[in-house]
């Protein structure tokens, strides 16, 4: 079968799934990437042959010789969005064909093979529906769906594999931050830089986060929950923080973000929310932001707000920055009208509780 065409599942339910009295106990309080689901997908990829062997199997190990391809070379890539339990107990999910597009976007970067945009999102509503029962309810629940990709040619040569393993795998979690949103505090970081021009930076591949866990642990001695990287050229503008996209919020009401040049990740949140801030009557700007500019702005009063925002967490707003010379507050501590307006706006059309004009949520 070519990797154009869709695919038939074989489904191999869990023998052994796990009882609804512990799937109960876990479900209270799953907190975020620690329980996982009965089920996963697995899809194998052959130079010559294509995707083929789609399955619905028992979640576990995954079998790997140690010359496999992705332990020496990092091919990989993966992606993380959200399945939802609306009120009335029906199931969505939100805008799974931007990540299907992404997919085939970081795919291309690191010279692994395109999986068809429509066999990912079906790949999805697959095992949404075998693990159902995995969704929490209420507010800041959710089933986070990750798909990935690795090569699992077995040989040692730097060159792309000629074959790939794609999973998905499914995690329930609760709020991303226990006792609510609150705003977070972030280190400038003076000696890292997350991506280059020509880079992999708008890529979701594992190397661009495993480049950034030396940085975000500078942070944590510092103090800081997250980490905001500098661009690698001048280590002057703004890119985004370790793991998600940031917002400036001006007084006259215009949101600005960093323009996509290649080195930050085109962020879907990110998109929605440039999205429903120019409805919401916003001038909304992708323009560079120097961290002197950053500074500055906020101690005259013309920076109100700041966030972050990404799937997991949605939006984050940044109270407070350092950097190795000081420190600065943002106004309001970071959470002002607007941060909590769009919060609130898209989490209100994620979970049906308001009209999805753009056609964003999938039900299944």
């Amino acid at each position: 079968m070519s990797g154009g065409d869709m695919l038939d599942f074989e489904i191999r339910p869990n023998p052994t799934p796990v009882s609804a009295v512990e799937r109960a106990a876990l479900l209270a309080a799953p907190g975020f990437g620690r329980v996982f689901t009965d089920h996963m997908v697995t899809i194998r990829y052959a130079e010559g042959k294509g995707w083929y062997d789609a399955r619905i199997e028992a979640r576990g190990p995954i079998p790997m010789d140690p010359a496999s391809a992705v332990l020496h070379y990092a091919q990989e890539i993966f992606e993380g969005l959200k399945a939802y339990r609306l009120a009335d107990g029906s199931i969505t999910m939100f805008r799974p064909e931007a990540n299907a597009a992404r997919f085939v976007d970081s795919a291309r970067r690191m010279a692994m093979p395109e999986l068809p945009p429509e066999l990912f999102v079906d790949s999805l509503r697959r095992l949404v529906d075998i693990d159902r029962d995995w969704i929490p309810e209420g507010d800041g629940a959710s089933l986070y769906l990750r798909p990935f990709m690795i090569a699992s040619e077995v040989f040692l040569g730097v060159r792309p594999s000629n074959e790939y393993l794609y999973v998905v795998i499914a995690s329930p979690a609760g709020s991303y931050f226990s006792g609510g949103v609150k705003p977070v505090t972030v280190w400038v970081s003076p000696d890292y830089t997350r991506a280059a021009p020509g880079g992999t930076g708008a890529a979701k591949c594992g190397g661009n986060y495993a480049a950034s866990l030396a940085a975000q642990a500078e942070a944590i001695e510092a103090g800081c929950d997250q980490v905001v990287f500098l661009d690698a050229v001048e280590r002057r503008y703004v890119d985004e923080l370790g793991g998600m996209n940031v917002f400036f919020v001006y007084d006259d009401g215009t949101l600005v973000t960093p323009p996509l040049t290649g080195t930050i990740l085109p962020g879907i949140t990110r998109d929605a929310l440039l999205t429903l801030a120019a409805e919401a009557g916003h001038r909304v700007e992708e323009r560079p932001v120097s961290f002197a500019d950053w500074q500055a702005d906020a101690a005259s009063g013309r920076l109100r707000e700041a966030f972050a925002c990404g799937t997991a967490a949605v939006i984050t707003p940044i109270g407070r920055v350092k950097y190795p010379d000081g420190e600065f507050a943002v106004a309001d501590g970071g959470q002002g009208p607007v941060t909590t307006a769009l919060q609130q706006r898209l989490v209100d059309i994620q979970r049906g509780r308001a009209a999805d004009e753009h056609g964003w949520v999938t039900r299944l």
